[in-house]
């Protein structure tokens, strides 16, 4: 990431408020074999010249393990933590500024606004399972696909509502899931093997990634009930 951002502020410094690296890198769960390194690059106004530059070096940093920046604006940041609190809240969590002002560190993001992305991605994510597994046509690897994409949107939604719930959510994965089925008795064993799955640590054979996924169904069905029991 170092040769990234020096490559960045070598090139476009002028433009760039401030660069943050977020996400899994930074926690215990990182895996250099799996893993991307993702980050932040926030712009004094928005520029599409920046973004060109971007697209031109995205394939060299690729195969390096960095993801391509997410491209912000300190105005975007304000006028969005309505519409994208989890996220954010993430990224509060969840960041580390190499470069310029911290632009994270203190934001203010209301709880009303959180619990509705909350309960809003918990019920979009039920669709997104239904009609991915009609789509796979009984396809493991399209099933397994489905299941680690969705456990890996799960989690901040997890720490959104560990949040809500007045706890200091963790960083670890695992220590997510296992503080969100403390705070509301949620089932958390599918949600477990979802993970084991998404790191490689278990392998399923089609019958039993099928039964998985039922359990998996299950369990987000019923943290949408927790989210109305709990967060009326």
């Amino acid at each position: 990431m170092g040769f990234f951002a020096g490559e960045l502020l070598r090139e476009k410094g002028a433009v760039i408020h401030s660069i943050h690296i977020v996400g899994s890198c930074l926690t215990a769960d990182f895996d250099v074999d799996r893993s991307d390194i993702n980050s932040v690059v926030v712009l004094g106004a928005m520029d599409f010249a920046f973004v060109k530059f971007l697209a031109g070096i995205g394939n060299k940093y690729k195969k390096k393990g960095v993801a391509a920046p997410l491209v912000m604006t300190p105005e975007y940041i304000k006028s969005s933590l309505d519409v994208f609190p989890v996220e954010f809240l993430d990224f509060r969590l969840i960041h580390k500024t190499i470069h310029g002002p911290d632009v994270f560190k203190e934001l203010e993001i209301d709880p009303e606004h959180l619990r509705i992305q909350c309960e809003r991605d918990m019920k979009t994510m039920l669709i997104r399972l239904r009609q991915g597994y009609i789509s796979a046509l009984g396809d493991k690897r399209l099933i397994e696909g489905l299941l680690t994409r969705s456990i890996t949107g799960c989690i901040p939604v997890f720490r959104a509502l560990i949040d809500l719930l007045n706890a200091p959510p963790p960083v670890a994965r695992h220590d997510v899931i296992e503080l969100f089925q403390k705070l509301t008795g949620a089932e958390n064993r599918a949600f477990e093997k979802a993970l084991l799955l998404k790191n490689g640590r278990v392998k399923l054979s089609k019958d039993e990634m099928n039964v998985l996924f039922e359990e998996y169904y299950e369990a987000v069905e019923k943290t949408g009930n927790v989210i109305d029991k709990l967060l009326p």
